[in-house]
């Protein structure tokens, strides 16, 4: 494994910012499921204290589906969903980060894992 590093991401328009400490050296999720499917995720899973909402809070809304477990949001402007939040199987909170969403990340170096999401 390589170590955390500081990334900024956030939206297509900029209304929503935020700072995550992530190794992207670890695989990343490419979801099957009936929305990661559609939209093209690339997931990142961390824990929420690796993680800082920097502007946008009252831009999101959210979806949940299926378990009801993933708050999904999305910017009101453009729709992007450039994070979700969540809990690891541990019960601790977590968010999941579209990578794709990262300002200075190219996806095509990304090491991707495939989840049958479909299936569960």
């Amino acid at each position: 494994m390589g170590e955390l590093q500081k990334h900024s991401g956030g939206c297509h328009c900029g209304k929503v910012r935020y700072d995550v400490q992530l190794d992207l050296s670890a695989p990343v999720i490419s979801c099957n499921c009936s929305m990661c499917g559609r939209a093209g995720t690339l997931l990142s899973f961390v824990p929420a204290t690796q993680f800082q909402l920097k502007s946008g809070e009252e831009m999101l809304t959210s979806y949940r589906f299926n378990r009801q477990k993933i708050e999904h949001l999305h910017c009101k402007a453009c729709g992007i969903k450039s994070f979700a939040r969540g809990t690891s199987p541990d019960g601790s909170p977590t968010v999941a980060i579209n990578t794709r969403c990262l300002d200075d990340v190219d996806v095509q170096k990304l090491n991707v894992k495939q989840f049958d999401g479909r299936s569960r």
